[in-house]
This record gives structure tokens, C-alpha cells and sequence, in this order.
């Protein structure tokens, strides 16, 4: 059962970590931050000080005419908002809202404490055109952010332990207002035994914490691949399903909904989706697009074991978002199916999240955009109202 702190700031009591400000790193330029998140200071920074920017700042004014957009039982005055990852804890998720993105999902947790990656984490990806996902050749990544419009996203999903972000995240709901929704991230952890019965155990049992903050959408992500775990669960179609099943046992008619990664083979994806459709509410795609990134001298651009191969995110990996939008509608349609589709990837602005829409996305969600620009959430309210 979730108990709303006392504000001592003790693991429990849904207040922020005491973390000081480090000094940022050398490789990153200093002057005045234009981004909700800082990627010139570490994860643990930005997590007790964020969020950075205008999104900081006031708000935007909230509609006058009633939500009228309909996504998982659910009125929105705009199917969009911001992906996990950007929104850290409920200062980040409120922000949010506040600036009109309509949903704010709550950066992916776990069922026990789990440390960041080294710092640093975002990147600056120099890559033209668009990044396919076979891609051999690595990446220069550096850290000339000011102009950036693809980054990595190197974080191996931490997450605080459950006293602490349980609370959080019940007050994240509760900032949401009326035509708005937090969507609530989660993820199983490996266990050191028990197989995949431990591992679909523990999947259940964070989905069930998850529900006890009030949540109302879950999202089950099967799609990281910063974890050094090698292949993604979401290419596992009979663990997944294994595994949904047992959520969806945990958390009733709760929707949930499944973040997947980029699928290359149509027919994998078809039955994928043939699967796990009678099971689950909804799909997101994407996630990332995984590459090898190196710095200027050719070794890795992260420091750090196993990241030499990290997540990209941005305007290079739009195609591949809007491409899984698109074939999951088909296969919606053909299998006569009702599930919702978030589209997810690239959504820079207003025209990419038209773009989604017209793919066949009920709902599109973004990260770099709203990282570099807040008022996007109120350009998409404008162009929809």
C-alpha cells in the first residue's frame, strides 16, 4: 500500500534526493541550459535538481473546451506527450503536464534500486539522414549538443527502490489534470535465480506496485538495449506472452500497454502481435535504435563496460517509428483487432506528430523534442484543437 510521506526527505517519503551539484563534465560545454534535462550533469543531478530550462518555468493555460481526444478509456485534449526516459520523477512528470504535453510517462521502474550508467549519458549523434537499423559502421558522438537533433540515451534504466518512488509517483498521478494522464513505465529485473519464472515473478510483482499508486495506464518496457543483456525481451514472443499474462493476472483491467523496439521482420511483428494482442491493451514504438558510438579518436564515445553500443533517439530514427505505426495499424485492421498503437521516435514537431496520426498512431509520444523545445506540448494542443 502506498503511505504519502512526511516531506523528512527519508527513503519513503516521496521527497527528492539531497544530491550536490557536480562539476560538469570537461567534454561538455557550460552556459545557460536550454534543456529539461541537463546532459552536462549526471543522472543523480539532474534527478534531485531538475527539471533545467523553460520547463522549469510557468506554464501554459489549460484549454478552455472540454478533453475530446479518447485513448485507453481515457479524455486527453491531445493524444501526445513525453516518452520515458526525459521525466524522471514527479517534478519532471508535473512539469510536464503543466506545459501541455497531456502525457507524461514516468521514467521506467523497477522492483528494487538501480543504479545509472556513468556519466555521461547523452550525447550528441552525428549522423545523416536517417540511421538503419542494420547499421555496422560506428557513430561519432561527441558532446557539441547545442545544435543536436539525434543523441544517445545510454542511462541501463535506473530506478530508485520502490519506498521511494511508490510515493512519487502517486503524487505524479495526482498532478494530473483533467484531459491529462500519467503513464506509468516499468520493467522486469533479471534475477541471479530462479529463470524466467523468477523473471516473470518480478515483472508481476513491480506491475502490482505500480498499480497501487493510482496509475491508470501501465507501460511494460521490453525494448532496452543499454542493459548488456544481449537480445531484447520484446523478440522473445513466448516469454512476452508468458509475461503480459501475468501482469495483466497482477493488475486486473488496468490497460497495459507494451513498449516495443523495431522489429525488421514483418512476419516476426505479425506474430508478435497475433500473440500478445488478446492480452494486452496497446503497443509503443519505438524505443531506440541501437548503434556502436565512438569518439573523435575512434574508441568509445561512453565510458564504461558494455556501452559501446548505445541507444540513439531523435530526428535519424523517426523512419523507423513511423514505419512500426504503420504496420502495426495494418495488422490491427487485418486481424481485426482493437488495440491502440503509440506512435514514438523522432517527433521533433508539430508535423511529425501529424505525420504519426496519419500513420495510424491513437496516440504519439516524444523524448529529444521535448527535451529541446517545451512548448511543443502547446504547438500539438493548437494544431489538434
Amino acid at each position: 500500500m502506498v503511505l504519502l510521506g512526511d516531506g523528512s526527505g527519508l527513503a519513503g517519503s516521496g521527497r527528492r534526493p539531497k544530491v550536490p551539484a557536480p562539476t560538469p563534465w570537461a567534454g561538455l560545454a557550460s552556459g545557460t541550459v536550454t534543456w529539461c534535462y541537463d546532459p552536462r550533469q549526471s543522472y543523480e543531478h539532474n534527478l534531485a535538481h531538475g527539471p533545467s530550462g523553460p520547463m522549469a518555468g510557468p506554464g501554459v493555460p489549460v484549454p478552455e473546451a472540454p478533453p475530446r481526444h479518447a485513448f485507453l478509456g481515457e479524455m486527453l485534449h491531445s493524444p501526445f506527450g513525453i516518452a520515458a526516459g526525459p521525466l524522471l520523477d514527479s517534478a519532471y512528470t508535473t512539469a510536464a503536464l503543466r506545459h501541455g504535453f497531456d502525457i507524461a510517462a514516468y521514467k521506467t521502474v523497477r522492483s528494487a534500486a538501480h543504479a545509472s550508467h556513468p556519466f555521461p549519458n547523452t550525447l550528441a549523434v552525428h549522423v545523416r539522414g536517417r540511421l538503419e537499423a542494420d547499421r555496422a559502421e560506428p557513430l561519432l558522438a561527441d558532446s557539441e549538443l547545442e545544435h543536436a537533433t539525434s543523441i544517445s540515451n545510454s542511462f541501463g534504466v535506473p530506478s530508485q527502490d520502490p519506498d521511494a518512488w511508490q510515493p512519487d509517483m502517486a503524487q505524479a498521478v495526482a498532478a494530473a489534470g483533467d484531459g491529462q494522464l500519467l503513464l506509468a513505465s516499468f520493467q522486469g529485473t533479471r534475477q541471479r535465480s530462479g529463470g524466467m519464472a523468477a523473471y516473470t515473478a518480478d515483472h508481476a510483482a513491480t506491475a502490482r506496485l505500480v498499480a497501487e499508486t493510482g496509475a491508470r495506464v501501465l507501460e511494460m518496457n521490453l525494448s532496452c538495449p543499454n542493459e548488456g543483456t544481449g537480445a531484447l525481451l520484446c523478440f522473445d514472443t513466448a516469454a512476452v506472452a508468458r509475461i503480459a499474462g501475468a501482469v495483466k493476472d497482477a493488475i486486473g483491467d488496468l490497460p497495459l500497454v507494451l513498449k516495443l523496439a523495431y522489429f525488421r521482420d514483418d512476419a516476426a511483428l505479425r506474430a508478435f502481435v497475433e500473440a500478445t494482442a488478446g492480452i494486452v491493451d496497446g503497443y509503443a514504438a519505438i524505443n531506440t535504435l541501437p548503434a556502436r558510438l565512438v569518439d573523435r579518436d575512434g574508441g568509445p564515445a561512453l565510458p564504461g563496460e558494455g556501452r559501446e553500443v548505445a541507444g540513439v533517439c531523435g530526428d535519424a530514427i523517426r523512419w523507423a517509428g513511423l514505419e512500426m505505426t504503420q504496420r502495426l495499424a495494418r495488422h490491427r485492421e487485418e486481424l481485426g483487432q482493437a488495440f491502440a498503437i503509440v506512435g514514438v521516435g523522432g517527433v521533433l514537431d508539430a508535423s511529425h506528430y501529424a505525420s504519426y496520426r496519419a500513420a495510424g498512431a491513437d496516440a504519439v509520444m516524444c523524448a529529444t523534442g521535448a527535451m529541446l523545445d517545451a512548448g511543443l506540448g502547446r504547438s500539438v494542443r493548437a494544431l489538434d484543437s
